[in-house]
């Protein structure tokens, strides 16, 4: 079986990125993907969906350099499920409520901001040289 998820959003914050014990990068950052729909009253709803998004290897060092808040990028990855309910990660906040949070793993990223907006110095390299694997990783 397989799955995937394609997000177009706006970052929340900046990237922070890290380091695994065996020195594969990672960078985490979050999505936020407008939703909207017409209530059955005839009512347009609005709300924002968060996503938190985490980037592997080369391409995790290229979304810490070129990634800034409220750029607009595209992710097409993962979910990443809560190993003990099969859904979203939950927790309780402080205040006694509870909390989900949609975890995506992505495989890919692009750039969906013009460069002006992200301040980008330096020329960005291809994603398709940074993409992991290939059609081969593909399960079908």
């Amino acid at each position: 079986m397989y799955h995937t998820i394609i997000l177009a959003g706006n970052l929340g914050r900046d990237p922070e990125m890290r380091y695994t014990p065996t020195g594969q990068a990672v960078t985490t950052f979050s999505v936020a993907v407008d939703d909207s729909y017409t209530s059955s009253t005839g009512e347009r709803i609005s709300r924002t969906i968060w996503f938190r998004v985490s980037v592997w290897g080369k391409q995790a060092e290229v979304a810490n350099q070129y990634l800034k808040k409220g750029a607009k990028v595209l992710v097409e990855g993962r979910l990443v499920v809560d190993a003990s309910t099969g859904g979203p990660r939950t927790w309780n906040r402080q205040d006694g409520t509870v909390a989900a949070s949609f975890e995506v793993s992505a495989r890919t990223f692009r750039f969906l901001s013009p460069r002006a907006e992200t301040e980008a110095t330096e020329p960005l390299t291809e994603l398709s040289e940074l993409e992991s694997g290939g059609e081969e990783d593909i399960p079908f």
